[in-house]
């Protein structure tokens, strides 16, 4: 690891001249454009690029972080684990369960956490997306309406070592136009041949988890994020955009008109608030600061609970108490065990010399074990019917068909594990449909200040219960025969005869978010008493702001949700079209 450390600082140095990519708000050839987008990561990217398709369309994106170029740690599906804690990673901490605090990391660079995450490619289940449509009472947003915008971001492409792909995914369910590179793994790893002839044993095995085999929003060996695909190279140099960086943005700027407030103008700082610079909107800004970011910005520029607002000395201007509110993350415990092989990441991690000739033949073929990120598959699960939560308990997943509990199979220990053993690997239970919340609220009215993150899982019981039968079931499912030899045994103190009070304690104190934080900027229908935004992103109560990013979600989908947000971030550029009669 200490030999990539000159790579990443080297990789920080300015993009001068580099296309549309500025360092310095001075070199911006216009301080007003038509849109003005906030963040350039998962969401907002996909924004300024399906905007600047249209040429006399003017877009400027505004990006907190650093830029993407050249770092390798980023560019290394493998390294992704290097990534928290860096320049890239806004460094935030979350409180996880009571006062138990953690680190949280989100991505404090061009292409946000889209370059930071675990590069899982899921999109949640029909109900998911049926379920947003009833709520919204908008049937854009159910499944059927979406698949378009699912074909208009997936490029699904052959996997790094191009071996043949038959029986280990479904073409009828994927893309292989759009713009975003996803791909299955593109080397066999011992596990997963374990894993997947374990589920098919058990009859448990699904081709395509999509419509398995591990899915990854790789191409080429080569990490997919919004910076690398939707702001390319052959969309980058575009006339009509611009792309900001270093601006932090403090808060959009209205008309402070009580009959039809409007938002029209984005303040930020280079310079860690020494000076405030404007940058006008002739027609929307489009808020994608992340569900972190966004929230803050938002109650920063006065939109939120007006007695909170005012308490901290920020002047209210709408009241919308569900801002911050609603957060949701997917509480994960991890289940390491200690396998009878050399093919896991942990060695790779700990091995400094193996790591360098991995990196070698990466540089070289882009393939070998560093073109896969760690978590390699991943299983899908329900309570039995009869479970006694249900006597308490209503079931927060969207649906029969929808997930309650995923299976994270990880070729490494997931955390670091004991200095004298570096082969483990990880299936670890995680909720998918949680149905605790958690809130994101200000402690001060500096916007350089990070905002008060809490998680707050567990806090429902279902969640417990279902992590508690998550572990049962990974405990079991491990003693497979098939195992036999590969597995030597688990890495935690938790076995069938554990009493359940046991299991709990466990689970309370070791289990984490998953950094898949969303919903507190949530859509809601147009009357509804609740919620942020109305169907089409637009916030309730103002003209010219539009929120496009994971804080959207009224409930999380069961999956990762990068590719949620990705779907979302699509339809929301037709929608913004269709408010400006837009063509291309």
């Amino acid at each position: 690891m200490r030999s990539l450390l000159p790579w990443i600082t080297l990789c920080l140095l300015p993009t001068l001249g580099f296309g549309a990519i500025y360092e310095d708000a001075s070199q911006l050839p216009h301080n007003e454009y038509d849109f003005v987008v906030i963040g350039g990561g998962t969401a907002g990217n996909v924004i300024a690029n399906r905007l600047t398709e249209i040429p006399d369309v003017s877009v400027l994106v505004l990006e907190a972080g650093v830029s993407n170029e050249g770092i390798l740690t980023i560019e290394v599906p493998a390294f992704g684990y290097m990534l928290p804690g860096t320049q890239v990673d806004w460094n935030y901490t979350v409180t996880v369960i009571g006062n138990r605090t953690s680190p949280y990391a989100r991505g404090f660079v061009l292409g946000g956490s889209s370059c930071l995450n675990g590069m899982v490619y899921t999109r949640g289940s029909a109900e998911d997306w049926d379920r947003y449509a009833e709520i919204t009472g908008d049937q854009g947003w159910s499944w059927d309406s979406i698949q378009h915008y699912i074909r208009k971001n997936e490029r699904f492409s052959p996997p790094a070592d191009h071996h043949n792909t038959s029986g280990e995914f479904d073409p009828s369910v994927h893309g292989f136009h759009g713009i975003h590179g996803v791909s299955l793994n593109g080397f066999r790893h011992e596990m997963e041949d374990f894993a997947i002839n374990a589920s098919k044993e058990e009859g448990s095995f699904v081709l395509d988890y999509n419509a398995g085999w591990g899915q990854s929003t790789i191409a080429n060996g080569t990490r997919s994020s919004s910076s690398t695909t939707y702001l390319g190279p052959q969309f980058i140099n575009r006339p009509n955009l611009d792309v900001l960086l270093h601006a932090h943005v403090t808060r959009i700027i209205s008309n402070n008109s009580t009959d039809n407030l409007t938002f029209h103008s984005v303040e930020f700082s280079q310079d860690a608030g020494e000076s405030f610079l404007t940058v006008n909107a002739t027609k929307e800004i489009v808020l994608s600061g992340g569900t972190i970011g966004t929230a803050q910005i938002l109650m920063n520029s006065g939109v939120g609970d007006t007695d909170a607002l005012s308490q901290l000395g920020i002047e209210p201007l709408l009241h919308l108490p569900s801002v911050g509110q609603n957060l949701t993350d997917q509480p994960i415990v991890v289940y390491p065990f200690i396998a009878n092989t050399n093919d896991t990441d942990d060695i790779i991690h700990a091995n400094d010399t193996l790591r360098e000739e991995l990196l070698h033949q990466w540089n070289e073929t882009h393939t070998g074990p560093l073109v896969d990120p760690d978590i390699l598959l991943f299983g899908w699960f329900r309570l039995p019917d009869n479970s006694s939560i249900y006597e308490t308990q209503k079931d927060p997943s969207a649906g029969p068909n929808t997930a309650q509990i995923e299976w994270v199979f990880v070729n490494g220990a997931f955390v670091a594990p004991p200095d004298d053993v570096h082969n483990f690997i990880s299936v670890s239970p995680q909720i998918v449909s949680p149905a605790s919340r958690g809130s994101i609220t200000l402690n001060t009215s500096n916007p350089f200040d990070h905002p008060i993150i809490d998680l707050n899982l567990l806090s429902s019981d279902f969640d417990l219960f279902a992590l508690r039968q998550g572990l049962r079931d990974v405990e079991r499912f491990m003693k497979s025969p098939i195992f036999d030899g590969f597995i030597q045994g688990p890495g935690i103190p938790i076995n069938s005869t554990t009493p359940d009070d046991q299991v709990d304690d466990y689970i309370r104190s070791t289990t984490l978010g998953t950094f898949h934080v969303a919903g507190t900027a949530a859509m809601s229908a147009k009357d509804a008493d609740w919620g942020v935004l109305n169907p089409d992103l637009k916030l309730k109560g103002a003209e010219g702001i539009r929120v496009v990013d994971a804080s959207i979600f009224p409930v999380i989908p069961a999956a990762h949700t990068q590719a949620p947000t990705y779907i979302v971030a699509e339809r929301a550029a037709d929608l913004i079209k269709a408010t400006w009669n837009l063509a291309v």
